[in-house]
């Protein structure tokens, strides 16, 4: 991953409502949910939604489907996981790292 794409993508997620957002579609899964769902979880407008969604979409971060008349949409955990991987590629120096986030089980 390069700098521009990994700028990129922490831009898409640096606004509130569309980190939110992302988060709830992490936790839900490879499933996804419609946008509609979405939606009244966080009592926004569907325009706003499609808004946040359009952006997240755009950076490649989440995924949409159609099923039937709804739109599902699920995280990119490909596109999650390269960009993590970009952030602590050189984690701790290489150094003995401390962080419990880094620790092996």
């Amino acid at each position: 991953m390069k700098v521009n794409e990994a700028a990129e993508l922490l831009s898409a997620l640096a606004q509130e409502h569309r980190l939110e957002i992302y988060r709830y579609l992490v936790q839900a899964g490879a499933d996804g949910l419609a946008a509609g769902l979405i939606s009244e979880h966080f009592d926004l407008s569907g325009a706003t939604v499609s808004f946040h969604l359009k952006t997240l979409k755009h950076t490649g971060l989440i995924e949409c489907t159609r099923q039937g008349r709804s739109l599902i949409y699920s995280a990119n955990y490909t596109v999650m996981n390269h960009l993590l991987d970009y952030l602590t590629e050189n984690c701790c120096g290489g150094n003995i790292c401390r962080s419990p986030s880094c620790e092996e089980d």
